[in-house]
């Protein structure tokens, strides 16, 4: 009797949620047909893709061949590029996460008028996640379609790969909206900037994190990117490993706390 009566208001409530999350998403994708946003979609692929053109094809011709965890050898271009396809993930979400985001909360006020409706701050933050995730999407499908033309990694490989990098997308949309809602203005985004740059440098997206003075190995095996990487990387290259478990369930934990605080901290501003 109690499941009977409890499981379909359940099921309403869930998909009463479902809507109004996707709703907050299909407001971004209408807004975004009538503007220049295409032109900062596009911008934002080619940081990590002339990364790739000139540090893992330029520099690698310097480098020589490199060589995996099981012992293969490949070029160097194949050793960077998993990670310049995670760093394209990670800019793509913490772009809309952060700046895009940030402009919607505390200047167009955008959610004022959203949390008059039956859209919860919860809702609003699942629904701009989403989107985040599909700018991620973007960049993770067209760059992975250049590592399989480069002959960078295979067909299968690269179907593989791609739901990681929504994981990658997820985590960093995530951690991107908990700083947009810490953030005072606009010039604290140069922390966050300096911040994204130095995880693009350093985990382990040139060279192997065992080459690092243990201290800062320690340090970069705590960040988000180097997990991001790891499993990327793992995935084009074909090595699997039980630590590739490990990698998602840190990534996964990372979007659900965000996603959490990120909720609650919405709910204090927009909620007074």
């Amino acid at each position: 009797m109690v499941s009977t009566l409890a499981l379909p208001t359940v099921a309403k409530r869930m998909e009463r949620r479902w809507a109004n999350t996707v709703a907050v998403t299909n407001r971004n994708a209408t807004a975004a047909r009538h503007s220049a946003y295409w032109w900062v979609l596009l911008s934002g692929f080619f940081e990590p893709l002339l990364y790739l053109l000139s540090i893992g094809i330029g520099v690698g011709r310097l480098v020589g061949d490199f060589r995996l965890a099981d012992g293969r050898i490949v070029t160097y271009a194949a050793f960077v590029a998993p990670a310049m396809l995670a760093a394209s993930a990670m800019n793509g979400a913490l772009a809309e996460s952060t700046f895009n985001f940030f402009g919607k909360m505390k200047f167009m006020k955008v959610y004022d008028a959203v949390i008059a409706t039956p859209v919860t701050p919860v809702e609003i933050a699942v629904g701009e996640l989403l989107w985040a995730m599909l700018r991620g999407a973007v960049y993770s499908a067209a760059f992975l379609a250049i590592m399989v033309w480069m002959d960078l990694t295979t067909v299968g490989w690269a179907l593989a790969a791609f739901p990681a990098t929504m994981v990658v997308g997820f985590a960093f949309g995530a951690v991107g909206m908990v700083l947009s809602t810490l953030v005072r203005s606009w010039q604290d985004f140069d922390y966050v900037m300096v911040a994204q740059f130095a995880l693009f440098l350093f985990s382990g997206t040139f060279a192997p994190v065992q080459s690092f003075p243990i201290v800062m190995r320690i340090l970069v095996e705590f960040t988000p990117l180097y997990h991001g990487v790891e499993v990327v990387r793992a995935l084009t290259t074909g090595v699997l490993e039980w630590t590739l478990a490990w990698h998602l369930t840190y990534l996964a934990a990372i979007t659900v706390l965000c996603l959490r605080i990120a909720g609650r901290r919405m709910n204090n501003l927009l909620c007074k």
